[in-house]
Order: C-alpha cells, then sequence, then structure tokens
C-alpha cells in the first residue's frame, strides 16, 4: 500500500504520514523544500520518501510528482493561513490561497490519476471556516467552501475511486493553535458540546476513516466537537 501525504513535512499532515508509515505503508510526503523533506522523511524511518511539492507552481506539479509511482491512498493537506478581510482585501494573498487550495489539490490529483486504481482513495483537506467564518476569513472561508463542491465533481467524475474531504474545527495541539496565549484556548472550550477541542490524533484517526471506509464517498467530514449546534 502507497500513500502519498501532500503537505506532510508539518503539522497534521505530519501526524497523517506517521500513522500511515505506522501501519505499515509506503509513505511518500511533501513540502516546499526539498532538503526538509528528505530529513522529515528519514526521521520517520522505514520506506518513507520525501520530494519537494510546491502547489503554487502548478504548471510544474506534474514533474514534481513524476517519481511517485503507483497510488492507493492520497491525502491532500497543504495549507496557507491567510489573514484577508473585504475592507482590506490583498489580491496577491488571495490569489496565492485560491490557487493552492482549488487549481493546486486538482492538479495533484489531475497527475496521480493515472497512477491510481479502483480502490485508491482520496482525502482532501478543508476546514469549519467555511461555516463559521471570522473577521478576516473571506478568503480562507471562500476555498473551504469550494472544498465541498471540488469533491462532488471529482467523486462523480473518478468513480469508483472514492473523494472525500475533511474540515477541522480547532486543532487544541497541532503547532498553530497550542502556541496561544493562555485563555485563548479556553473560550473555544467552553462553546465546544464536548468540553474539548479537537486533538492532532482525533484529525489522524478521521483520515483513516475517509480513506479506508469502502462506502463512504462524496463526504464533507467536520471534526469539531460539535460546534454548529451551540
Amino acid at each position: 500500500m502507497r500513500t502519498v501525504v501532500i503537505g506532510g513535512t508539518s503539522g497534521i499532515g505530519l501526524e497523517v504520514a506517521r500513522a500511515r508509515a505506522a501501519r505499515g505503508d509506503e509513505v511518500v510526503l511533501s513540502g516546499r523544500d526539498p532538503e526538509r523533506s528528505a530529513e522529515i522523511a528519514a526521521s520517520i524511518g522505514g520506506p518513507v520518501t520525501g520530494i519537494a511539492v510546491d502547489l503554487n507552481h502548478t504548471h510544474g506539479l506534474a514533474d514534481a510528482l513524476a517519481g511517485v509511482g503507483e497510488v492507493d491512498r492520497l491525502v491532500v493537506s497543504a495549507i496557507e493561513r491567510d489573514q484577508n478581510s473585504v475592507a482590506d482585501y490583498d489580491v496577491d494573498r488571495a490569489t496565492k490561497l485560491a490557487v493552492l487550495k482549488l487549481v493546486g489539490y486538482t492538479e495533484v490529483i489531475h497527475a496521480l490519476l493515472p497512477r491510481m486504481n479502483d480502490e485508491s482513495s482520496v482525502v482532501l483537506f478543508g476546514g469549519r471556516a467555511k461555516d463559521r467564518p471570522y473577521p478576516g476569513s473571506v478568503t480562507v472561508s471562500t476555498v473551504n467552501g469550494g472544498v465541498v463542491g471540488l469533491i462532488n465533481a471529482l467523486a462523480l467524475e473518478m468513480a469508483p475511486i472514492r473523494v472525500n474531504a475533511l474540515h477541522p474545527g480547532i486543532v487544541g495541539d497541532s503547532p498553530f493553535w497550542s502556541g496561544k496565549p493562555e485563555g485563548v484556548l479556553e473560550g473555544y472550550v467552553s462553546r465546544t458540546p464536548t468540553r474539548r477541542l479537537a486533538t492532532m490524533a482525533d484529525i489522524v484517526d478521521a483520515v483513516n476513516f475517509l480513506l479506508e471506509n469502502r462506502s463512504v464517498n462524496a463526504t464533507n467530514l467536520d471534526v469539531d466537537g460539535g460546534w454548529l449546534v451551540t
């Protein structure tokens, strides 16, 4: 079994790569920097390879992925943090994020599709900002909403290959959130029905579920402890 993790050198993507390797998969993980990707792959150990992939260099993605080989499982988790409001709109930042998440994600799948089989599966990462926007999330909310439409179209076009999306809420122990000032996370916990934030282990478990359950397809899975009921 070969699993490819695009955006697998840090954060949740790295945890997914580690978990798949622990299952016995051959893993190919990517980051923007070739040396860092190779170092991270070596640190995991086993049949893990690191490659350099920049989702904003869309015309070069096919070449960057040329050596990957057959693909049984594909996880595209690469993200770009963006704070961009309509009142203070930065076109360059918005364009970069839109290209990365919508065009870049799709071009990765286009490039790897000939190497997938009928039992292959794909998981793309969106985010809960699609339903819970916040000040400055105008681009983030838009592209994460775009992932919803993207997986519906891909599941139809790529059948019988399964395509699903995962939309995490606040992942409390992730590098981004765990470094927040004391008191910030407590406010989010109090508004979460489970009285706990999602963890990276929760997200990895959800990714594995979407990858492996053969009857889950064209599904947008929210992992957030039930925010929308509050």
